[in-house]
């Protein structure tokens, strides 16, 4: 099995923390879907014929596609793919986009699963995010896209910022669970580099984040979850039972995928490939009928501290065995560099495979790069 991404690079406006590729001109939006159909078509055998199980249409902003849009790059994969008829087939949406008409539209595709990137239901918050929707038009989305008959929904949140009280957090969380939605992410604020919250609190315009207030959060988070029956099956992401995201989980995994368009990564279990995250060089490149993407080929140790850090994140844990599998006797030496991860109650062992406990969820980078080869 396998999964394809196809990345959007298109926003209506900048949020102040987001350093994916995007542009804010649609300008070149059907030069780059007609880039997009060649890249495909470029890249017919980097899967070497699997059957793809999940695409998933990420961003950017991939609601800004019309329906008919979104037929033409799925009919571009489907004719040189197996798409299996079970296919997970999400798009990330923006709520002030999901419309009444737009829905209709996406409904006469084969989108089956969305993910709203609704972060926060409250204004203020919305505004400081710079974030294009508010808060009733979050919670109109959702319901409209469940009145639609799309029940597989998704919704991002974002904890761990100076406006967020434990009160304010509690709200959207019980926001949540009053929406009924199958399946949340939560991430804690992150200040990435070059970006407009990097650049506020480096002058001083914005306080830091705290480090404090996001372990709380996120602790806040697993319990709620925890008590309405979400499983916690990744760090970031909970769901009902048996409302895995499928292409996530397919990542985590070390399953193979195809990543399309400007920025989009690759990976076929030996390599890695991204392509350029420049629209007008990514547009340039696909006219002459070139892929404009580098790669890189993975090292045993590579393959080894990847799966140490995806498989640690999940509820199904670190497979010694499975480790063994990519070098003779790597489990041996990495349990050499566990003791003090029991010790501290922050990994657990059960037969053969290693899980981080509630505590342990809070550090798990700091511990999986602690275990690399």
């Amino acid at each position: 099995m396998a999964g394809i991404y196809i990345h959007i690079p298109f926003c209506k406006q900048a949020c102040h923390y987001c350093d994916f590729h995007f542009s804010t001109s649609l300008t070149y939006k059907d030069e780059l879907i007609e880039a997009l159909i060649k890249e495909i078509r470029l890249q017919k055998d980097f899967l070497n014929g699997q059957t793809v199980e999940t695409i998933y249409f990420g961003g950017g902003t991939p609601s800004l596609l019309e329906g008919e849009e979104v037929n033409l790059l799925i009919h571009a994969l489907t004719d040189i793919h197996t798409v299996a008829s079970h296919a997970e087939i999400t798009l990330e949406a923006n709520p002030d986009d999901l419309s009444h008409p737009k829905l209709n539209a996406l409904k006469q595709t084969p989108i089956n699963r969305f993910s709203i990137g609704i972060q926060s239901f409250f204004d203020e918050d919305l505004a400081w995010m710079n974030r294009v929707h508010r808060s009733a038009e979050a919670e109109a989305s959702v319901k409209r896209a469940q009145d639609a008959g799309f029940e597989n929904i998704t919704i991002d949140l974002i904890y761990g910022y100076p406006l967020l009280t434990d009160q304010k957090w509690k709200h959207n969380l019980d926001k949540i669970f009053e929406l009924q939605v199958p399946h949340v992410s939560g991430y804690s604020m992150t200040v990435e580099p070059r970006t407009a919250l990097a650049s506020f609190i480096k002058k001083k315009k914005q306080s830091p984040m705290s480090e404090e207030q996001s372990a709380g959060q996120f602790m806040q988070l697993m319990e709620a979850m925890q008590l309405h029956g979400f499983e916690h099956y990744e760090i970031s992401n909970f769901c009902r039972p048996d409302h895995y995201s499928r292409h996530n989980t397919n990542y985590w995994k070390g399953v193979k995928y195809l990543g399309i368009g400007p920025s989009a990564h690759s990976y076929d279990g030996e390599k890695r490939q991204w392509n350029i995250a420049n629209n007008a060089k990514y547009l340039q490149a696909l006219d002459k009928k070139t892929i404009p993407a580098e790669f890189e080929v993975l090292t045993e140790a590579n393959r080894l501290n990847e799966y140490i850090m995806t498989s640690l994140r999940t509820q199904w844990g670190l497979d010694l065995a499975h480790l063994n599998r990519i070098a003779a006797g790597a489990s041996e030496q990495l349990l050499k560099e566990t003791d003090e991860f029991f010790d501290k109650g922050w990994i657990h062992q059960k037969a053969q495979t290693i899980y981080l406990t509630q505590n342990g969820k809070l550090y798990a980078d700091h511990i999986a790069s602690e275990l690399f080869f």
